[in-house]
């Protein structure tokens, strides 16, 4: 699972006077950024894209998970934005291994070659899968920029690019 921040307009040039009342602004690194975030839960073996949400980009990662897990996952892998998730009593009778990625404070203490560092590697090849995703949906369908006012509109976009980015990825199995 992992989440991605789609650019919204800042103009208020428009009849209202006013942004899109249902986006938001977030701080990701040194940037301000205003807009929503889609988060997505993906197939840990095929990485196709399973549970989709759209929040304003205001809302943390954490709090959308019980949305995108499923119930009948055995791991359960997310970036350093998930840190803590296990610990929330939504997921407390849930019996899935969580592997969640360090903080970069805490990969860059890690010696190379350790069973830590090599355990990070192995978490975020498997996250790669993920991110796989949010490549056919922002750069290959070109939707880094959010197409209609509200969140609404803009998430049934999503579920459509999300379900042609599924069909993109098994293109080769289902052509035999």
């Amino acid at each position: 699972m992992d989440a991605s921040i789609i650019s919204a307009p800042t103009s208020t040039k428009n009849r209202a006077r006013q942004r899109d009342p249902e986006m938001h602004q977030t701080r990701k690194g040194h940037e301000w950024q205003f807009g929503m975030k889609v988060h997505i839960g993906v197939d840990e073996c095929f990485g196709l894209i399973h549970s989709l949400t759209t929040t304003s980009a205001n809302v943390h990662d954490i709090v959308m998970t019980p949305r995108l897990l499923h119930g009948k996952e055995r791991c359960i892998w997310g970036d350093s934005g998930y840190t803590g998730s296990e610990k929330r009593p939504e997921h407390q009778e849930r019996k899935a291994l969580w592997l969640v990625a360090a903080r970069p404070h805490q990969r860059k203490r890690m010696v190379p070659g350790s069973n830590d560092y090599q355990l990070e590697r192995l978490k975020a090849q498997m996250r790669a899968k993920v991110e796989h995703s949010f490549l056919y949906i922002k750069r290959l369908f070109g939707y880094n920029k959010v197409r209609y006012r509200g969140l609404k509109k803009n998430e049934n976009r999503l579920y459509l690019l999300a379900g042609i980015t599924n069909l993109t990825r098994m293109k080769s199995g289902l052509l035999v």
